[in-house]
């Protein structure tokens, strides 16, 4: 029996020499050896690795937690630097002369600004000595009535400024036009404004078109418009012609006009505003004074 045995697995060996001699597999080992070593990648992960892939998110370790919270504060510094990036632009691509004119407008509002807390610096050391506190008291109230009335429309105002033609042979300056310009008079510091002599132009102007005719609170302005500005006359000029401003719009080729400023250190304004009684407001009790 022994001798069978070894004879057998002789016989056995012999064949498989044979086989690989003359190329051949045996079908069973042949497929498996192709689908092995075609794609080792195909067989998956080995058993468990799921599981242990989903107790890992589950349950993430210290230094996981720690690479999550490194990488979130990277991404919120990446997006505000891109951000204050992208908010720089605005001014990145503008003429030196346009800069030139920003800066000339700041610097105007800044010395305003400077001359009234000086004003009021001075005032408030005048009422604090003692010295005839209640004449002191009587003027800055009165002043201070007399430059609401300017800014309320409800009394004539002169100084200086400048003065705006605005030729439209087409009439396509309607009311969106105008009140571009009034806004941007206003953001060059613009005190007064006045249209054609007879519209006071404040807070609560409204603008609106009707038929060939401009309407400017409930009455109507015809053309040409002259608009009668009191500020510092080299910034509402400057203001005007600003590229893309006032000037570029109304003489481009959509509207086609023409504009013409005069500056003047003696801009005199007599149209005056009628503001409404109030429908619903009323006086409100004196609160805690402010410090």
């Amino acid at each position: 029996m022994a001798e069978r045995r070894t004879g057998s697995r002789r016989l056995a060996a012999l064949a498989r020499s044979r086989d690989r001699l003359t190329g051949e597999e045996p079908e069973g080992r042949g497929d498996q050896g192709e689908r092995a070593g075609d794609d080792p990648a195909a067989a998956g992960p080995p058993p468990g690795a799921w599981r242990r892939i989903g107790r890992a998110a589950l349950h993430p370790g210290r230094s996981q937690v720690a690479a999550a919270v490194v990488l979130c504060l990277l991404g919120t510094a990446g997006v505000v630097q891109i951000r204050a990036n992208d908010s720089g632009d605005a001014y990145s691509n503008a003429r030196r002369e346009d800069l030139v004119q920003i800066l000339d407008g700041l610097g105007v509002e800044s010395r305003r600004l400077e001359s009234e807390v000086t004003e009021l610096q001075g005032t408030k050391a005048r009422l604090q000595s003692g010295a005839d506190s209640q004449r002191v008291a009587r003027e800055d109230a009165q002043q201070r009535v007399d430059e609401l009335a300017i800014l309320a429309g409800t009394a004539p105002a002169q100084g200086p400024g400048i003065r705006m033609r605005i030729v439209d042979p087409q009439g396509k300056v309607g009311a969106d036009v105008v009140l571009d310009a009034v806004e941007e008079m206003r953001d060059a510091g613009a005190e007064v404004i006045e249209i054609n002599g007879q519209a006071r132009v404040v807070a609560s102007t409204w603008f609106g078109d009707d038929d060939t005719h401009l309407v400017v609170d409930g009455a109507r302005v015809t053309r040409p418009l002259t608009i009668s500005v009191i500020g510092d006359p080299h910034s509402l000029e400057e203001a005007a012609r600003f590229r893309g401003g006032i000037v570029s719009e109304i003489t481009g080729p959509k509207i086609g006009g023409d504009v013409q400023i005069e500056q003047s250190d003696d801009v005199v304004v007599t149209s005056l505003h009628a503001p409404p009684a109030p429908q619903y407001a009323r006086p409100a009790t004196s609160g805690p004074t402010p410090r």
